[in-house]
């Protein structure tokens, strides 16, 4: 595993550019890892929501484990386009669990955020057969997916998302990484100054469109006691604004949580250069051995 090519900084930030690279990680992925995909935690809205597990051939006891949650503001994207972006933490050793979820066409808010839940409560039911570490459980995605990170990892049964989840047992995780994720919903709506038209989508013209997009809002879960954070983001991005990330920031200390703000200056919504992509990569790699959380 530590022989390995890093290809993860490539991958982070683009596709392969030709067959031959993209066969190259499917072989390299291959040889690490047992791959089971679409794997069923749950069934709502008449579909099955499923995610893929990535586990580790070479362990043979319980290994930390890395939840990816995709992109595309709650109305887009998928486990699999975004599939080269868990590169990263397969090279560093973990196990991965790549999450899809009920888009905004499918079901409004907060559908998606009842949906990760589920999802991380199916990480624990089955931690077992998947040699999961569920004391190292790390959430992560970009955008809409660093925003569901967060709400999955800080939320609490208590917060009343979880009612469809199967599993009396309180989950909890280890860290969350957020690249660039909304932390304030309600400021993205139609008729306020920073409206988007993905959080527009999402909430669609439910009458309690603002009671939702407050209790589905990080910002509104701040306490002492939520998994340390560690948070990137550009001050240049037009589609999540950085003032998402610096009011989450000043919050969590406020509030004595553990957490880090790392600042891409010029930085926009991802597309980073080699020489910041290495710069996240080292700021996750310091904040995962911080918390005790890097495979052996």
């Amino acid at each position: 595993m530590r022989n390995t090519i890093p290809l993860f900084l490539t991958l982070l930030t683009a596709v392969p550019a030709s067959a031959a690279d993209s066969g190259a990680f499917a072989a390299w992925v291959a040889n690490e890892y047992r791959v089971s995909p679409n794997l069923t935690y749950k069934v709502a809205s008449g579909a099955e929501q499923m995610l893929d597990v990535y586990h580790r051939r070479d362990s043979s006891t319980p290994t930390p484990t890395v939840i990816y949650i995709h992109g595309g503001g709650w109305v887009g994207g998928s486990k699999e386009a975004s599939v080269l972006r868990i590169a990263p933490y397969l090279e560093m050793g973990f196990n991965v669990v790549n999450v899809e979820y009920r888009l905004g066409r499918v079901a409004r808010a907060p559908a998606a955020v009842e949906d990760c839940r589920c999802a991380l409560r199916w990480v624990y039911r089955n931690a077992e057969t998947y040699g999961i570490d569920t004391s190292k459980l790390v959430l992560t995605g970009a955008s809409a997916g660093g925003h569901l990170s967060l709400t999955t990892g800080m939320l609490q049964t208590s917060a009343g998302f979880d009612a469809e989840c199967i599993s009396n047992v309180e989950p909890k995780v280890a860290a969350i990484v957020n690249y660039y994720g909304i932390t304030d919903v309600a400021d993205l709506m139609a008729g306020k100054p920073n409206e988007k038209s993905y959080t527009v989508s999402w909430l669609g013209s439910q009458t309690d469109r603002e009671k939702i997009a407050d209790a589905v809002s990080p910002i509104r879960h701040v306490r002492r006691e939520v998994p340390p954070i560690l948070t990137i983001h550009g001050d240049a991005d037009r589609i999540v604004p950085y003032a998402h990330a610096t009011e989450l920031h000043r919050r969590l200390e406020e509030a004595g949580a553990v957490n880090e703000l790392l600042t891409i200056p010029g930085g926009g919504h991802g597309g980073f250069s080699m020489a910041e992509t290495e710069k996240i990569d080292a700021a996750i790699r310091a904040f995962l051995s911080t918390h005790g959380l890097m495979p052996n």
